[in-house]
């Protein structure tokens, strides 16, 4: 069925704006006149979506909502249907009081769907871009168990942490990543610009030139005389590295070879268990079963050794074994996890250990995290300044001797 965007006028004079299905203009027109608003523009949305604009075409334009925002509007959520607010009237709150264009024509088609006798889950994933399958399927198992609003509470716990979470990892490694970059760009300028200009006054005087000169005027030489090949080899091998992941065969071999890295694999490693354990608590309180659950978890699990693990446990639970068995037979998955959901399964509180061992790592990647950042801001620096130095005396040195020569 058609979908069309409208502008208009409500019974009390306020000006809204939504989405409403309809066969045609004319029918739209007369549900929106139905429904108490009296419509001034009408437009015809292709496939339900809205159509391109010139800022659809920007290259890595985000097309769903940051994590924290979508916390914010489950908890929004979680709290009007616990005030006893109906789930359409809900919706449209949340749709009139958003003030992002996007977000609102998003809730406004959910409460259309939902008001012509959808399901929230069923309304919420026409959005795949702002609502995972995860998302998604807590939401379907809350309306099930009739617990939709303490389905959302949990649901917008869980995003917060994960977006709390995954902001401390990046704040960790955004500042070396910068410091990196900007170092590479300064030292990439001095020796393709002015080093040149350097080397030309050095050969007019047809001095003997020190080591280290030579050896900074060869490197420049290099790099102004055949930047086409060496951007042309940088492209190439970027090519071919992201063409490997894209298969499975080399997005394994990459998964395998992260894993074998010192301390890198580690982290990695806890990073995930935490976001696993997080995951798999939260269905749990929402009332999933925890093979669904085990099934929906996987989309938290990044590498493909751990997630055929997690697989391969849930094909073995089916047929009657435990997960804490199940999943250290892997030899992939650290003991303390293992030891937590056997204890949790022993003892009955499986979501309750689950919440333990993720609160554990999320501090161990957080203090990792600082002691890399710690390690690596004075080695940087260091370096920088070893190069720095270099490229002065490189310099300076036969400055120095013309000086001399010139006395």
């Amino acid at each position: 069925m058609p979908v069309f965007a409208y502008r208009g006028l409500s019974t009390d004079g306020r000006s809204v704006a939504g989405v409403i299905d309809a066969d045609s203009p004319s029918t739209a027109r007369g549900k929106l006149r139905a429904s108490g608003i009296f419509p001034t523009e009408l437009a015809e949305e292709i496939g339900g979506q809205p159509k391109a604009t010139p800022t659809d075409w920007i290259p890595f334009r985000r097309s769903g909502i940051p994590a924290s925002d979508l916390a914010l509007l489950t908890r929004q959520l979680g709290s009007l249907l616990g005030a006893g607010v109906q789930l359409v009237d809900a919706l449209g709150a949340l749709s009139d009081q958003s003030s992002r264009a996007s977000v609102k024509r998003m809730l406004s088609q959910v409460r259309e769907r939902v008001r012509e006798g959808s399901s929230l889950a069923d309304a919420l994933r026409a959005h795949p871009h702002v609502f995972s399958d995860l998302y998604v399927g807590m939401v379907r198992a809350g309306e099930q168990a009739a617990a939709l609003e303490t389905v959302l509470d949990r649901l917008a716990e869980y995003s917060e942490r994960q977006s709390e979470f995954m902001a401390k990892v990046r704040g960790a490694l955004t500042y070396p990543i910068i410091m990196m970059c900007v170092g590479t760009a300064i030292m990439a300028f001095l020796v393709t610009y002015v080093v040149p200009q350097v080397a030309t006054i050095f050969e007019q005087q047809h001095a003997a030139l020190p080591l280290a000169t030579q050896i900074l005027i060869a490197i420049s030489s290099f790099l102004t005389g055949y930047w086409i090949w060496i951007s042309l080899f940088v492209i190439g091998v970027v090519a071919a590295i992201a063409y490997g992941l894209s298969t499975a065969r080399g997005r394994r071999t990459y998964d395998t070879a992260v894993l074998r890295v010192p301390y890198l694999g580690q982290t990695i490693v806890r990073i995930i268990c935490a976001r696993f354990a997080r995951t798999l608590a939260t269905l749990l309180a929402a009332g999933v079963q925890l093979l669904p659950a085990l099934d929906a978890v996987k989309a938290v699990v990044t590498n493909g050794l751990l997630r055929d693990a997690v697989e391969k446990s849930r094909e073995e639970i089916r047929e009657g074994h435990g997960m804490g068995h199940t999943l250290g037979q892997s030899k992939l998955f650290p003991p303390l996890l293992i030891e937590m959901i056997r204890v949790g399964e022993r003892s009955g509180e499986l979501e309750r250990m689950l919440e333990r061992v993720a609160d554990n790592y999320e501090r161990e990647v957080a203090y990792s995290l600082a002691q890399v950042t710690t390690i690596l801001e004075p080695v940087m620096t260091l370096m920088m300044a070893a190069v720095i130095v270099f490229m002065m005396l490189a310099v300076l040195m036969p400055i120095f001797q013309l000086n001399q020569i010139m006395q």
